[in-house]
């Protein structure tokens, strides 16, 4: 089982902050916010392949090719700037 947090207006957006998703093999990063994006319209416009989101597994920013498999946490989140 991967747990999936959601930060920020991605948060918002998708109406909630965390889920949980069983998996049978490791996919990666990209695999999983494609799957996540089939959910319905509002996760397709928040995950889809344009939208600039970020992705943490285990609290270590993650490149789109980075495996994920069970027992990972996975955190999606939008890029955040300071000043």
């Amino acid at each position: 089982m991967i747990k999936l947090r959601f930060f920020a207006a991605l948060r918002e957006v998708l109406g909630c902050d965390s889920e949980t998703l069983t998996v049978t093999t490791p996919l990666t990063v990209a695999e999983l916010r494609a799957q996540l994006a089939t959910k319905n319209d509002r996760w397709a416009a928040a995950l889809a392949p344009e939208a600039t989101v970020l992705a943490a597994v285990n609290h270590e920013l993650a490149q789109p090719n980075t495996l994920v498999q069970d027992g990972d946490e996975v955190a999606f989140f939008p890029p955040v700037t300071g000043g």
